[in-house]
């Protein structure tokens, strides 16, 4: 008969499929609490980039971004040009589309600007959920929500504050990404091995 804790290990959320690289990223980083701001930032230009495409589309591609962004170093991303910009539109490593592009280095600089106001963005974006993350108790995917009401306060002020391709649904895989909101299914492991307390 198998062990308890072995039925709970073998036991994910079903979107991970049998992809090595998604089943990686679900057990290793999605829902465990962020409070890097570059990591942070990582995650706006990755989750900006994949509207209207999969996510596992764009960790494929999130090796290539990491080179082609610099390290996902904001301050530098701030200060990318006209030849810059041409130039990612030339590597196939990366979402070829200018305005995500664009957007992307748009929100380097509200990035830079929250990170001003409050000292961080992580402190900016944790301000929404008093330091403390949602933990949803969904037991079936189809439960899961693509945005809530958090994610559209988020969005908006956001956008009031400049920033672009961040509508609700995107800030709401932001939330999820980073351990803001934890959005395991209560038959996954990492719903019980990634309490508030885990951090990245």
């Amino acid at each position: 008969m198998r062990n308890w804790k072995d039925w709970w290990i073998l036991n994910r959320c079903p979107w991970c499929r049998n992809d090595p690289l998604y089943i990686k990223y679900h057990d290793e980083e999605w829902g465990v609490p962020v409070h890097d701001d570059r990591k942070h930032f990582e995650f706006l230009v990755l989750e900006s980039a994949q509207a209207g495409l999969s996510w596992i589309t764009i960790l494929r591609k999130r090796e290539n971004y990491r080179k082609s962004y610099d390290g996902f170093d904001p301050i530098k991303v701030a200060q990318y040009d006209e030849k810059k910009i041409d130039k990612l539109m030339q590597n196939p490593g990366i979402i070829r589309n200018r305005r995500k592009i664009e957007a992307s280095i748009n929100n380097a600089r509200c990035f830079l600007e929250i990170q001003k106001e409050f000292g961080s963005f992580d402190n900016y974006i944790w301000s929404f959920v008093d330091n403390k993350p949602v933990k949803n108790h969904w037991t079936d995917i189809s439960q899961m929500p693509a945005n809530s009401e958090l994610s559209d306060k988020i969005s908006r002020d956001l956008r009031s504050r400049g920033f672009k391709f961040l509508g609700s649904t995107i800030v709401y895989s932001h939330l999820q990404a980073t351990g803001i909101i934890n959005d395991h299914l209560t038959t996954c492991f990492r719903y019980w091995i990634c309490p508030p307390s885990c951090q990245a």
